[in-house]
């Protein structure tokens, strides 16, 4: 259990979870890790038989990180020490770890059976926060998990050790699910009830700032729907309206869609492409330093599209954009270099210079994750 001054529930959570490793018939310790309270907290847990490890780097992910690191046993269970889970209830928890699962996530919301007691989460978290970063959470990281942000769940200690967790805050309930599933462990979920927390102060929460950390670590290792997703939605837009507009205007009602469009619609293809490249990169990134498992699949792209293919393609698209600039070039000649009013040669100026630019983006791209790779491609992603 985390602890930061909660001498108010700490003695009826210790003594719950003794009864509670006494009803689902095992042995074990309760280890305390204490962020530094001021209240009594330590000399109330040691009191009542509980381990207490002292963690001087502040934060919920700190303490639980101190905790965790410093048990025995080999399998862990961890929850808040205000009072709000009944720490005596933990059979379900225990049976789902004999089965063999590597994570055990309580559920708290009634779809899974589980129960919240009135007033024991405020509205927002409950109808706001809790199930719209549970559901980007199961669209992200493709799991069943319903109540990615329980408090109280059940893990193995060798299944933690490979998570290599390392946030310090809140975002710590996130990363664990998240690492969980990226690396294929056995996860199950159990039904419990939350109460009300025994505490007469306010809880540590901020439901908007950890509500955000939570979202922003998500997406930060999701770079398929931070960055791939509309990327690809704006490449495949752009390229297509691009490529129409240069070879006619067209008209929608009153609307006439022509050059002006057709340099958004460039600027939508460009960015495209590059929020792209940052997804590569950062997935790139990431596998090389073990931030997420390496897969068979991403790994042979670096085969098929290695630094060279990419150089070739990349001076292609260049050359044909430069190809078509001095098409444009020689229109402004035939002028005297003077204003030209058609549009067909502002159509050549914008497409020669996307595919100029596209062209650049694609050499000094490959020169880059040809520099990430090189960890990558000598990572050997699992069977």
């Amino acid at each position: 259990m985390p602890c930061l001054n909660e001498a108010e529930t700490l003695s009826t959570c210790i003594s719950k979870a003794w009864l509670g490793l006494k009803t689902a018939g095992v042995e074990g310790e309760i280890v305390i890790a204490d962020n530094g309270s001021t209240d009594g907290s330590v000399q109330l847990a040691e009191k009542l038989g509980a381990r207490v490890i002292s963690v001087k780097e502040s934060g919920y992910g700190c303490a639980l990180r101190g905790g965790i690191q410093a048990t025995r046993a080999p399998w862990i269970i961890m929850g808040d020490s205000d009072d709000s889970y009944d720490f005596s209830k933990i059979n379900g928890f225990v049976e789902k770890l004999r089965e063999g699962n590597e994570l055990v996530m309580g559920c708290r919301l009634p779809s899974g059976g589980g129960r919240i007691i009135k007033g024991a989460m405020p509205w927002k978290n409950r109808w706001i926060g809790n199930p719209s970063l549970s559901l980007l959470g199961r669209i992200f990281f493709r799991t069943q998990i319903r109540d990615f942000h329980c408090g109280l769940r059940a893990f193995t200690k060798d299944a933690c050790d490979r998570m290599n967790l390392q946030t310090s805050g809140m975002e710590f309930a996130s990363e664990m699910v998240m690492k969980a599933t990226l690396w294929k462990m056995r996860v199950a979920e159990v039904p419990i009830t939350l109460h009300r927390d025994g505490r007469s102060r306010a809880p540590h929460l901020k439901p908007w700032r950890d509500g955000w950390r939570h979202l922003r670590f998500m997406l930060i290792y999701s770079p398929r729907w931070l960055f791939l997703m509309p990327g690809l939605c704006l490449c495949v837009l752009g390229f297509l309206l691009t490529l129409a507009l240069y070879v006619i205007s067209i008209q929608i009602g009153s609307v006439i869609l022509d050059t002006g469009t057709m340099m958004f619609a460039a600027m939508g293809l460009i960015i495209g492409f590059q929020l792209v490249g940052f997804a590569v990169s950062t997935k790139v990134f990431a596998v090389g330093e073990g931030l997420v498992p390496a897969n068979q699949k991403f790994s042979s792209l670096f085969k098929i599209f290695n630094l060279e293919k990419g150089l070739i393609a990349g001076m292609i698209i260049a050359g044909l954009g430069v190809v078509v600039l001095m098409h444009a070039f020689r229109h402004w000649g035939a002028a005297n270099y003077g204003v030209i009013s058609y549009p067909e040669n502002m159509r050549n100026i914008i497409l020669g210079t996307t595919s100029l630019v596209l062209g650049i983006q694609i050499i000094f791209t490959s020169f880059f994750l040809s520099v990430l790779g090189l960890k990558t491609i000598h990572r050997t992603p699992p069977a």
